[in-house]
């Protein structure tokens, strides 16, 4: 196959796999309302839809043992991420102002996330123990944004902590109900999502496939396919979404989106494929992207916190920070 086909193969999979996800994240907004779920719950299961094509992309190439570019992948659009669901959305706006609350809340998950990344990366923990240790905070907070915010009461914590998280939550709720919005759904919205998750995941295959090809065809390195081309690109999606949302003043569902996104990528795209078949052993390249995909996220949310929000120049701070990280992936691929 020439790579004039194989460029064509790449962009007709990308566009059919980015437009499947979607009509595959309305449909299960829509049965996630049907089945009364709260919003923070439709929201995790909104950035689970979107993820579609990254965890695809990312699981394919786990199973073909390129493990650089899956790795790539869920790292890469990570931090890809932060610039573009962060930085850029508080470049476009001025300013997205955000509770501390919510930042605390979100923020321990995702440091919380991205440190057992970087310690199952670099080999410092199993995959097995990374998914575990994903899970023990994960779920927990599922399972807050779910149940209705008076079961909080039963949890035996200290009832500061529980007013604090009922709050937290709360607050976040209040900008994913005007976010999200869906109409209840019925069978049909049902059926098209699993039709939408067989394509994006058929597309995304495809694309991950005609990416790896080009690129071992012209010597360009797994983690640049996987951190910097297929990342960017599956992400993209999410990238309009967070701009819309912030440009409309929704900071905390911005916030959301970026930080339940990351999270749901490492679980699923990474830390799962990677019990299956295996991550392969450490290198710098995937070291580097870890990293910085940890420093970024805790950057990020730190100055959030500090200044209840991110203005403009912290926003474009996060981007000059990616462009950095784009460069320096180059600069050390083999």
């Amino acid at each position: 196959m020439s790579d004039a086909v194989l460029v064509l193969v790449f962009a007709a999979a990308t566009l059919v796999s980015l437009g499947s996800s979607w009509v595959l994240v309305s449909r299960i907004e829509r049965v996630g309302a049907r089945l009364d779920l709260s919003e923070g719950l439709l929201g995790m299961l909104a950035a689970l839809a979107a993820d579609a094509p990254e965890i695809t992309a990312a699981a394919t190439a786990i199973a073909s043992h390129e493990s650089d570019v899956g790795a790539g992948v869920v790292m890469g659009s990570n931090v890809f991420n932060i610039a573009a669901l962060l930085g850029l959305p508080a470049v476009i706006a001025g300013r997205i102002a955000l509770h501390r609350r919510v930042i605390a809340l979100e923020g321990v998950v995702a440091v919380w996330v991205a440190a057992v990344c970087f310690a199952t990366v670099t080999g410092v923990v199993r995959a097995e123990i990374g998914l575990v240790l994903v899970l023990v905070v994960l779920v927990p907070y599922a399972f807050a944004l779910g149940v209705p915010h008076e079961w909080l009461r039963h949890l035996r914590l200290p009832t500061a902590w529980v007013r604090w998280l009922r709050s937290a939550i709360a607050e976040e709720e209040e900008e994913l109900e005007v976010a999200i919005h869906p109409r209840r759904g019925n069978s049909r919205d049902a059926v098209v999502a699993g039709l939408a998750v067989a394509v994006v995941v058929g597309a995304s295959i495809v694309m991950e496939q005609s990416a790896s090809k080009l690129g071992a065809r012209h010597g360009v390195s797994e983690i640049v396919i996987g951190a910097l081309v297929l990342a960017a690109v599956t992400s993209l999606p999410n990238a309009v979404s967070a701009v819309y949302l912030a440009v409309r003043g929704r900071a905390e569902a911005t916030l959301s989106i970026a930080t339940n996104s990351n999270a749901i990528n490492v679980a699923a795209g990474l830390l799962i494929p990677a019990i299956v078949v295996g991550l392969g052993a450490p290198s710098g390249q995937t070291t580097l992207v870890a990293a910085w995909y940890l420093g970024l996220t805790a950057l990020a949310l730190a100055g959030a916190y500090v200044a209840r929000g991110l203005g403009r120049r912290y926003g474009v701070l996060m981007i000059c920070l990616y462009l950095v990280f784009a460069a320096l992936v180059l600069a050390t691929a083999e």
